[in-house]
């Protein structure tokens, strides 16, 4: 039986749901935090069916310090102490600067980048305690080095650059523990999140639009950016830490000028 114990932040759909599932089918014992309670139930039959080893979900809300310390302690009574770690939640809200209210802003910054801090920071703290070697994976986005060509994503675009930071940064500083930072950086996926803030009439259109623009002409599957994070979290990636393994299609190597 596996011993690896990991936690999946915004579990229970998208990117993170994939790499539950990856995990399970390696049987791996996996922590499922999400702030859908709802969908939790489907996740923990889908990871249980796929051979996980055990399955804890815990109803999280990663922006609150109190909720990830009491997830945390709750997935480790159930499982055993963490080895791996990726935080998947997050959350998108368009808005053009000058009429970005500081309420949304700070909901993104606080989701999307203090949120993969309080995780991160948990996990480190387990790691350390437990004085095993570890992999964390963060998801972050190419829009933490480019903007996007639609615009309106200040926000968003900020708390993934942060979030590409704060990689280097632990990567650095935990690195003679035996720990290990990542990131992985996916382009356009079929997600929830992809298309939560496209109106229904406007998604064939905003499909062809993407496709377009994407070398490989296509959206990614979830799993197919899950099976990067699955090789980051694995032995195989052993002497990789502190990188960001970009999934988008190869939308970062294009230039959009035209000669």
């Amino acid at each position: 039986m596996s011993e690896e114990v990991l936690i999946v932040t915004g579990g229970a759909s998208g990117i993170g749901r994939a790499v539950v599932l990856l995990a399970a089918r390696r049987g791996w014992k996996v922590g499922v935090l999400d702030f859908n309670g709802a969908a939790l139930q489907s996740v923990f039959d889908d990871a249980m069916a796929a051979g996980a080893a055990g399955v804890t979900v815990v109803q999280c809300d990663v922006a609150s310090e109190s909720s990830i310390t009491e997830a945390f302690d709750a997935v480790e009574r159930e499982l055993g102490p963490l080895t791996g770690l990726f935080t998947s939640a997050g959350i998108e809200r368009p808005g053009f600067a000058h009429e970005l209210s500081l309420e949304l802003w700070q909901k993104v910054i606080d989701t999307n980048l203090t949120g993969t801090f309080l995780a991160c920071r948990q996990a480190l703290r387990s790691l350390l305690r437990s004085g095993l070697a570890g992999s964390l994976v963060c998801c972050s986005s190419p829009a933490g080095l480019v903007a996007f060509s639609a615009g309106a994503a200040s926000s968003y675009s900020a708390s993934k650059g942060g979030v590409s930071s704060l990689v280097r940064s632990l990567a650095v500083d935990y690195a003679s523990h035996g720990i290990r930072v990542n990131a992985v950086m996916p382009g356009a996926t079929e997600t929830p999140m992809m298309w939560a803030n496209t109106a229904q009439d406007q998604m064939g259109p905003m499909r062809k639009l993407i496709e377009s623009e994407v070398p490989l002409g296509r959206l990614a599957e979830a799993e197919e950016p899950a099976q990067a994070v699955m090789w980051l979290l694995s032995p195989e990636s052993s002497y990789v830490t502190g990188s960001h393994l970009t999934c988008d299609g190869g939308i970062l190597a294009k230039a959009s000028i035209s000669f």
